[in-house]
Order: C-alpha cells, then sequence, then structure tokens
C-alpha cells in the first residue's frame, strides 16, 4: 500500500489530481494500492487553504518526515519550468516513485538533465497520459490490430477550448506545443509508431489589446515509418471545445470524440463503412484509468517503463516542431481551424 504526496495544487494537483486520488481510495478493488492516511500536499506556489483528507506540510523536506519515501508515490503538478529543481529535490530526500505531469520536459535539454537525475536517484517516473490509457484509444488499438477495415492510412486530430484565463495568469507553459499536444502525439505514436516532424506551425493568442507569444494554436504534421501522415491541430483559442480523433482505413473510417472534461466521463466513437455509420458511447474516465495503472506499476518493481519511453519521443518531436517553427518564422496570424470538419481536413496545409 502507498501514500500519497501531491507538489503543487494549481488546476492540475487540485483540480485532476485530488478529485480522481479520492474515487481510486473508495474503489474496493484498489484497496491494496492506497493506506487510509491523509494525502500529504506542499504547494509552494498557491494558498494554504485547508482541504478536506489532506494534510498540508510546510516544505518537502516535512513532506519526508511525514511520509516513507520507500512507500509513497508522488505527483508532481508543478509547471514544467520547475520540473527539474523539484525532481533534484525529491531524489534527494530519497522519494523515487513519482508521476510527472505531462509534457514530461519542455526540450531535449531538459529532457537530457531529467534523464541524468533518473539514474542518479533511480527514479521511476510515469508521465500523466490519460489518452494513452483512454477506453477509447484502447477500442481503437483493438480494431486497428483486427484488420477488419484493412491498413491504417491516416491520423487527425483536432483539439479545441478556450484557455485565456489560464494563459493570461502565466502557466509555465512556453508554447501551445506544450499544452494539449502532449495527448494526441503521444496517441499517434501508440496508434501508428514512430515518426518524423514534417511541417509545424504556431500562432499568437490575442485577447483584447494583448498579445500572449505562442500560446495560440500549434499545428503539426507527422510521417511515421509506417506510411502513415498524423495531422494535429491544437487551438487555445477556440469558443467551443473538442477533442476528436479520425482515423482513415482502407475499408473505412472511425471518428473518436475524447471525453472533454471532468464533468462527464464519456468518449464516443463512430465507425463509417461504405456509407454506413454506428456509433457506440461508452463510460471512459481515463485519467482514474491512468492512476490506477500507475499505482499498480509501483506496486511491481522491476517491470519495463514503455510509457516513459514514448513519452522522451514526444518531448523530441515536439522540440523539433518548435525549432522548425522558429527556423522559418512561422508563427503565423492564423491557422484556419475552420479548415477541419468533421470528417478530417477539408483542406490539406502544407
Amino acid at each position: 500500500m502507498f501514500q500519497t504526496l501531491i507538489v503543487g495544487l494549481g488546476r492540475s494537483g487540485r483540480g485532476l489530481h485530488l478529485p480522481v486520488l479520492f474515487r481510486a481510495r473508495a474503489m474496493q478493488a484498489s484497496k491494496h494500492l492506497f493506506d487510509d492516511r491523509p494525502i500529504v500536499a506542499f504547494d509552494p506556489w498557491g494558498t494554504q487553504a485547508e482541504l478536506p483528507g489532506v494534510v498540508r506540510v510546510r516544505s518537502l523536506a516535512q513532506a519526508g518526515e511525514m511520509a516513507d519515501p520507500d512507500r509513497t508515490v508522488v505527483h508532481l503538478c508543478s509547471p514544467p519550468a520547475t520540473r527539474i529543481e523539484m525532481l533534484e529535490q525529491l531524489g534527494q530526500l530519497g522519494f523515487q516513485k513519482i508521476v510527472v505531469e505531462k509534457p514530461l520536459a519542455v526540450d531535449e535539454q531538459d529532457l537530457a538533465e531529467i534523464a541524468r537525475l533518473r539514474r542518479h536517484w533511480n527514479l521511476d517516473l510515469m508521465v500523466v497520459a490519460p489518452w494513452l490509457a483512454s477506453a477509447l484509444t484502447h477500442h481503437i488499438l483493438q480494431i486497428l490490430r483486427s484488420g477488419e477495415f484493412g491498413a491504417l492510412r491516416s491520423v487527425f486530430v483536432v483539439q479545441r477550448k478556450p484557455r485565456f484565463t489560464r494563459s493570461l495568469a502565466g502557466c509555465g507553459h512556453p508554447t501551445a506545443f506544450d499544452i494539449e499536444m502532449p495527448h494526441s502525439v503521444g496517441v499517434a505514436l501508440a496508434i501508428a509508431g514512430s515518426a518524423k516532424v514534417c511541417h509545424a506551425q504556431l500562432t499568437d493568442m490575442r485577447f483584447e489589446d494583448l498579445v500572449i507569444a505562442r500560446l495560440g494554436s500549434a499545428w503539426l504534421s507527422l510521417d511515421h515509418e509506417s506510411g502513415v501522415r498524423t495531422e494535429i491541430l491544437s487551438d487555445l483559442t477556440s469558443p467551443t471545445r473538442e477533442r476528436r480523433i479520425t482515423l482513415k482505413l482502407e475499408r473505412g473510417t472511425l471518428i473518436g470524440h475524447y471525453s472533454n472534461s471532468e464533468a462527464d466521463h464519456t468518449s464516443q466513437l463512430s465507425t463509417t463503412v461504405g456509407g454506413r455509420e454506428t456509433r457506440s458511447v461508452f463510460h471512459d474516465d481515463a485519467l482514474t484509468i491512468f492512476i490506477l495503472r500507475t499505482y499498480e506499476h509501483f506496486a511491481a518493481p522491476g517491470r519495463d517503463n514503455d510509457d516513459l519511453r514514448l513519452n522522451a519521443e514526444v518531448v523530441r518531436l515536439l522540440s523539433d516542431a518548435k525549432r522548425l517553427c522558429m527556423a522559418n518564422k512561422q508563427v503565423k496570424a492564423d491557422l484556419l481551424p475552420h479548415r477541419y470538419d468533421r470528417n478530417g481536413w477539408g483542406q490539406r496545409a502544407h
């Protein structure tokens, strides 16, 4: 059984991780993973408000006195810019089982430093990746493995949501590539295999008379070694929310909709073959699934961490995309997100 330490009580720590942990701890099937002690929390960036079921500490050192590092899972919900400092401190205190909010790193330099810390302190890192744990992704992979509709030809992902308030507040993410895209790039790699960046574009966010550099929209085109093309649009200035994935196969089309928020844990999958469409709707509490799998991973030491390798590849691809944008000065005023219709791309962007 594990105790839990949360570092950072912002949107991720307080708004996502805490509710999921309370749900998971209440499940009969997960009693072997969680002990019944309160969750310990340290938040150097926020308020010190009391939270039911949570014991607040003033420092990581105090957390180390309250929780046995060998039997504690740390949820590191700090901004990416502070990640290396926090990992160094946790390693010095003996904490090794660490759940890291995505992205794992913002560039390859930070990724190399995290790899060094991992080796030095023998850290077991798991990157928060609910889309990879999602029931929708599982259904898609089952269909692809069955070969029922032939080979996969292309993948299209659209991620839309308004994110003005958090961007104005300063979220610690340097570009729009670092916010939603790690989810979809990870799924693309899981579905279609290793890839290289072909094209990338980035826009600024505009709000009244303010311009927030590089946090508007991001577009990415990947060529996979399997021959599949993936294109992803992440629009953080949209008035609506949508998380849609479209897969075109030899003999059909799959359109999946991931859950848009913690308010409704359902996903949908439509299959179109020969003009006939079928649709299924199913429960998909992806973050809870991820947390339970992660604690099971920590309970069985010695297993390979394939997810960490995949998330490291996500960082490399997004770093390539950022370099491409900067080299070509491709920070655009508009990515024309209206091009992305229900079935994929209304107009290819090359």
